[in-house]
């Protein structure tokens, strides 16, 4: 058991499964496996493995850093969903991050965070904008700089260092910049019990 500050920090947004543990402000273990699915079957054996590398247990986190999007949306809600449990379970407080926070980390103001998005878009906001979804010529017409997500190690790194110093400590919860693509159901559900009980 360390009394140093521990921080885990994961993410599954995107094609990746994403890892890291930050003690007393230095980087013991990160590891990013590349995966177009399969985030949830993977997720929990990454955690163990990052802790396991870094020597400390999950009773050891102080705080949790999670990835909340936007990206896949069920990607988001398999590591806002780990997040909240071991929050609840360890009594500690996780910290969601979002894609946008986390590219700009240690980036000027005036940058815009272009996360990949489908069908050749991009997902872009920055410092006093809105998150959009749109091409990247609409995000480059407002000239101001760039930035593209970083490679996933670095990005749930980034995860880390802003859960580390988070002085606020609200409910992580997804974020969408759109709906989910899947369709509403055309069936009504069940019928459980009488309306007349």
């Amino acid at each position: 058991m360390t009394s140093d500050p521990v921080v885990l920090a994961f993410a599954t947004s995107g094609p990746f499964c994403e890892a890291a543990v930050l003690i007393n402000g230095e980087f013991t273990a990160c590891r990013a496996d590349e995966m177009a699915r399969g985030q949830a079957e993977a997720i929990m054996d990454i955690i163990v493995d990052v802790l396991n590398t870094s020597g400390v247990t999950l009773q050891d986190v102080s705080r949790i850093g999670v990835g909340t999007g936007p990206g896949n949306f069920t990607g988001i809600r398999i590591s806002v969903s780990a997040a909240r449990g071991f929050a609840l379970s360890l009594g500690i407080p996780a910290i969601g991050v979002n894609g946008f926070d986390a590219t700009l980390y240690g980036q000027s103001d005036e940058a815009v965070a272009c996360l990949p998005a489908i069908r050749d878009q991009i997902y872009f906001s920055g410092h006093g904008l809105d998150a959009q979804l749109a091409d990247r010529d609409q995000a480059a017409q407002l000239g101001r700089s760039l930035i593209d997500r970083p490679d996933p190690a670095q990005l749930v790194k980034n995860i880390a260092r802003i859960a580390e110093n988070a002085d606020r400590f609200d409910r992580p919860v997804p974020m969408y910049v759109k709906p989910a693509n899947a369709a509403p159901a055309r069936d009504l559900p069940p019928k459980v019990l009488d309306d007349a009980s």
